[in-house]
């Protein structure tokens, strides 16, 4: 089933890494509850596309800050997300989801192909979660380039709405 916009967010339990959760805590989607929450996922700490993706994030930080809690998720453990935090400074937390229970329950998991070859990996997508839980948009196949842009401009109409 594909998530809509108006839709309940799925419910999650995950060990966020840095930003103010250091070396990892618990949290779970009901911790947001009145706040903006943005999650976007991206396939694998490290790889060209999701470093761009991250460290535009990064340089971009001062303003998404102000109006969202931000957290990356990927498949990636506990430990490649902290080296991929301390190796770029990146200054918001990341989520792992080795088990890909969270990547499923937001219909990311998908088949991919490349040269040819059939895999399933995570879709480049991003999720904005209003104050009362529910999606209040989504960036779908995002292009890393494009991602800061138009998660600005989504954060800023949600904020005027």
């Amino acid at each position: 089933m594909e998530l809509k916009i108006g839709d309940a967010a799925p419910a999650f339990q995950s060990v966020a890494v840095g930003g103010i959760y250091g070396a990892g805590q618990p949290v779970k989607l009901n911790d947001f509850k009145g706040s903006m929450l943005v999650l976007y996922f991206y396939p694998k700490d490290d790889t060209p596309g999701c470093t761009r993706q991250a460290c535009d994030l990064r340089d971009t930080w001062g303003e998404i800050q102000s109006r969202a809690e931000i957290f990356g998720v990927s498949v990636d453990t506990a430990a490649s997300h902290e080296k991929f935090i301390k190796k770029h400074g990146l200054p918001f937390p990341l989520l792992s989801d080795p088990d890909k229970e969270m990547i499923q329950n937001y219909g990311v998991w998908v088949e991919k192909s490349m040269y040819g070859k059939k895999y399933f990996g995570t879709e480049r997508t991003t999720f904005i979660i209003g104050p009362d839980l529910r999606i209040v948009n989504i960036l779908k196949k995002v292009k890393p380039a494009e991602h800061v842009t138009l998660l600005a401009k989504a954060l800023l109409e949600q904020a005027a709405a």
